[in-house]
């Protein structure tokens, strides 16, 4: 594993350590505000990642979101299977979050400085309630534009001229956009500069209509059973844990993590 000190500012340290050759950064909420002003002032597109184990995985394997990854301005771990993974390599402390804390805090961040957002993703009913909890939550929040994400692909065009347009400070992209995540990365080069972040399911959260986990089952790494209880097959992703499990025991014995 490899160590990385960035000082985005003088007084702010971000650490960013490459674990099995995925980054990850070591990040404290409270330097939250100035990194955000940071990356803002620097200017050009900024991506944001919430890397779960699942990602981390698919980022060995796939080339294209390795990619992704690896240019984007702030890899957060939300897993506790990859902070355990940092520890047992490194000794290294990496604190994670859950999505949904982290976004409020995002959002918190940008509404003090009266910033602006585009809702991007979701089905309509959702992400017009999602919008509405948002307004209230942070008046000061401009938010610039929203487009349901169950759009067609000739409707593409059109809507990244409305956000190049709306040159929001936060793009936020959810569930129903073709290619997913990935479809941040596609379209970099058509976006405008600003912050990017995948929030998944997140837009049905803000919109009340399921529940994130609650604090005591994420600090104990607990989520995925009310997951697993939603989609039943993802049981299988044991193997996928087991497997991560066999690469950390791999690098530990033999010290070839950025290799393998």
């Amino acid at each position: 594993m490899d160590t990385e000190n960035s000082a985005l500012e003088p007084e702010v340290l971000r650490e960013r350590l490459r674990l099995l050759k995925v980054p990850l950064d070591i990040l404290g909420l409270e330097h939250l505000g100035d990194i955000i002003r940071t990356l803002l002032d620097a200017g050009g597109g900024k991506n944001i990642i919430l890397l779960s184990l699942w990602d981390f995985l698919r980022a060995r394997r796939n080339k294209e979101y390795r990619a992704y990854v690896l240019s984007a301005a702030l890899v957060i771990p939300i897993s506790k299977s990859l902070v355990g993974g940092a520890w047992f390599i490194s000794n290294k402390q990496v604190p994670r979050y859950m999505p949904f804390d982290f976004v409020v805090r995002l959002l918190a961040s940008l509404e003090e400085r009266e910033l602006s957002l585009y809702l991007l993703g979701g089905k309509l009913r959702t992400l017009r309630k999602a919008e509405k909890n948002i307004r209230q939550t942070f008046p000061h929040l401009r938010i610039v534009g929203r487009y349901a994400g169950t759009f067609k692909k000739a409707q593409e065009k059109s809507i990244l001229e409305a956000i190049r347009k709306a040159s929001p400070s936060l793009l936020l992209v959810g569930k129903g956009i073709a290619g997913g995540e990935q479809w941040i990365a596609r379209h970099d080069a058509q976006l405008p500069g600003g912050l990017r972040l995948w929030c998944s399911d997140l837009y049905e959260i803000f919109a009340e209509q399921r529940r994130h986990p609650s604090q005591y089952a994420f600090d104990h790494g607990l989520e995925w059973i009310g997951y697993c209880l939603q989609k039943p097959f993802r049981v299988f992703k044991v193997f996928s844990y087991l497997y991560y499990k066999s690469l950390l025991l791999v690098y530990r014995l033999f010290k070839q993590g950025d290799t393998s």
